[in-house]
């Protein structure tokens, strides 16, 4: 199941909006030496970036995870099929059988059949 998107499109959006109407001032304000629009510039830009970088590597650990899922699965089939191997060739009731996992058929439960009590009128 991939992993849903961070589409902070919102605070990006609003952000990238203010910088285009704080470059279209003439004269160019002054906020003092901590307020530049190079600064805000390189903030929003720099958030842009990370956050294609964050959505790019959520890509990359779906795509892992799909692989072990794959792989997971395959690995099971694999089981299945060693053991169903060591039950036809040894038997169900082997030692064998039961050292790869398998229940010997001696060892099962039985199953109990119970009487019904006849009900009294």
């Amino acid at each position: 199941m991939a992993r849903r998107k961070r589409t902070s499109t919102d605070p990006l959006e609003k952000a990238r909006q203010i910088l285009a109407g704080l470059k279209q001032i003439n004269p160019k304000p002054d906020f003092g030496a901590a307020l530049t629009e190079a600064m805000f510039e390189a903030e929003v830009n720099g958030y842009s970036d990370d956050l294609a970088a964050f959505n790019g590597e959520l890509a990359a650990i779906d795509d892992t995870s799909n692989r072990l899922d794959a792989r997971k699965q395959k690995l099971h089939d694999f089981t299945l099929r060693i053991q169903a191997a060591v039950k036809a060739v040894y038997g169900p009731d082997s030692n064998e059988f039961e050292l790869v996992g398998g229940l010997r058929r001696s060892d099962r439960k039985r199953p109990v059949r119970t009487t019904k009590v006849p009900a009294k009128a």
